[in-house]
């Protein structure tokens, strides 16, 4: 199984709840998003950025995702007691049972 592994810091000065970070998630997936139709020319906007750019731009919002992905993680463990190790191995088996990976 190839896996891609990224380990990104827990935000310091701030304080987190599950509906902020929820909203945060919504947001940076929405810049994402953005960034994306940027590159189809979706945006209503004539993009006058190379495609380099654009991909550069598109990585930078996926990182704020992830970011934010992580922050709720932490926000799970510290507050309501949520094992975010075990809850990963069930979603890794949920997806090997659905197909979506092989062995």
């Amino acid at each position: 199984m190839l896996t891609k592994t990224i380990a990104l810091p827990k935000l310091n000065n701030l304080t987190p709840t599950m509906e902020s970070t929820a909203l945060k998630l919504m947001e940076e997936a929405g810049e994402l998003a953005q960034a994306i139709g940027k590159l189809r020319g979706m945006s209503g906007e004539q993009s006058k950025c190379e495609e380099k750019e654009v991909m550069e731009l598109i990585t930078k919002e996926l990182l704020d995702v992830a970011q934010t992905a992580v922050s709720m993680m932490f926000v799970l463990e510290e507050q309501y007691g949520i094992n975010i190790d075990q809850a990963r191995e069930q979603h890794i088996r949920k997806l090997l049972e659905k197909g979506y990976l092989s062995r």
